[in-house]
């Protein structure tokens, strides 16, 4: 490996004290415009980078951001990442990027490493893990060392920390009266993820919408032994019902091959309307109508909230909570 051209080195070559050359690198006005020429021609034919870690010692500062996500191949979680970058670039921010894939303990682990090397703070989603036992203790230990944490989507209550979320509950709600004014009369629900938090809060405005109408809440709630498709089957067999609310969007594109596979038509016979607006409802037939949760606009809020509270520029230091607003994307599954 090449050794790196240190600042010492160059003022040496140049006859110039360090100061100077610093100086020049960072275009000071002090300095004309022609030793800052020469400086930067001569650091370009060295290769020189400045070292990072004694930038960070001297700034208190690494300008880096650790971002952990449940699962990278989830269209929700990359859109996110998108937006968190787009954010932190124009910043001038890197982002290191870690996959819990769903376990407490890589979460715990990936927080320890990140915060050990210094990040200036985290964004991050729980993994389902950390949120079906109610394990939360370690990122509080993170907020004890003065490392903040933005939580987006998967949010934990007792965390004391910036959070970036959709109004999930409304859009439960949202959604069932779409199906209601498209007139459906029985509507059945099903989950993937009725463990998380997301699907606890689509659930429940869900159920308050269908109360509204009089109408009972059927749901089922996938077992990952099974098929999904042939547990929607018979779940829509026994009820027939005439609307299926997908609280993910595998469960709305299963529902779609479900609905096939027993001969309706949709959406003349059954209706099907799922969240989140990734690859898979783009591209099933019919497209799916989904609840677009804006997962690039979360990820650049989530990242502008880190970045100012990390730059002084917050107008208030009490943790607050972002709502995203969420929309109904209309394809084919549902009526016009």
């Amino acid at each position: 490996m090449r050794k790196r051209v240190t600042l010492k080195q160059l003022a040496a070559e140049l006859d110039l004290s360090i100061s100077t050359v610093s100086k020049s690198l960072k275009n000071d006005p002090e300095i004309s415009q022609e030793t800052i020429d020469r400086v930067k021609k001569l650091a370009k034919s060295k290769n020189y980078r400045p070292n990072a870690l004694a930038v960070s010692l001297k700034s208190s500062k690494t300008m880096s951001i650790g971002v952990i996500v449940p699962d990278i191949l989830n269209n929700f979680f990359a859109k996110v990442l998108l937006g968190i970058e787009k954010e932190a670039t124009k910043n001038n921010y890197k982002i290191v990027t870690c996959i819990s894939s769903e376990s407490y303990q890589k979460e715990l682990d990936y927080l320890d490493m990140l915060s050990y090397n210094g990040v200036d703070g985290f964004i991050l989603a729980a993994s389902q893990e950390s949120q079906t036992k109610g394990i939360f203790e370690h990122f509080n230990d993170i907020l004890k060392d003065d490392i903040p944490i933005v939580m987006f989507d998967r949010i934990v209550e007792d965390v004391y920390c910036d959070k970036v979320i959709v109004n999930d509950k409304q859009s439960g709600e949202d959604a069932i009266d779409k199906l209601v004014a498209s007139g459906c009369k029985k509507i059945g629900v099903v989950s993937n993820i009725q463990k998380l938090s997301v699907g606890l809060e689509r659930l429940e405005g869900a159920e308050r919408a269908l109360a509204k109408y009089n109408m009972d809440t059927d749901i089922l709630k996938l077992k990952k032994k099974e098929e999904f498709e042939l547990q929607i089957v018979r779940f829509i067999e026994e009820n027939n019902f005439d609307a299926i609310l997908g609280l993910d969007e595998t469960s709305a594109v299963s529902a779609i091959n479900a609905a096939q596979i027993i001969g309706k038509k949709i959406p003349d016979d059954i209706q099907i309307i799922g969240f989140t607006d990734g690859i898979l409802s783009k591209h099933s037939y019919p497209k799916l109508t989904t609840i677009s949760q804006n997962a690039s606009k979360m990820g650049e809020e989530a990242a502008k909230i880190l970045i100012d509270k990390l730059e002084l520029r917050a107008e208030k230091y009490l943790p607050e909570t972002k709502v995203i607003k969420t929309k109904i994307i209309e394809r084919g599954t549902t009526k016009q």
